[in-house]
C-alpha cells in the first residue's frame, strides 16, 4: 500500500507587512506544493512590476488587486 501523507493546519500570525504570506509561500514551494516553474515566473513578473520580494507571496495572492496593492486578501488554497 502506499504511503499516506500527513495532513497538518498551520496559523500563521504577524503584523501588518511581516512576511505571513512571503513565508508561508516559502514554505509551501519547499515542501513541494508548488513547482519551480510557477515561482520562476512569479519571479519574472515580479521583477517587472519592481516588487522582486513578493515572488513567494504571490504563491497565495491570487487576485490582480493584491498583486498591485501588495497585499494578500484572500488565502483560499
Amino acid at each position: 500500500m502506499g504511503k499516506e501523507k500527513v495532513h497538518i493546519n498551520i496559523v500563521v500570525i504577524g503584523h501588518v507587512d511581516s512576511g505571513k504570506s512571503t513565508t508561508t509561500g516559502h514554505l509551501i514551494y519547499k515542501l513541494g506544493g508548488i513547482d519551480k516553474r510557477v515561482i520562476e515566473r512569479f519571479e519574472e513578473k515580479a521583477a517587472e512590476m519592481n516588487k522582486r520580494s513578493f515572488k513567494y507571496a504571490w504563491v497565495l495572492d491570487k487576485l490582480k488587486a493584491e498583486r498591485e496593492r501588495c497585499i494578500t486578501i484572500d488565502i483560499a488554497l
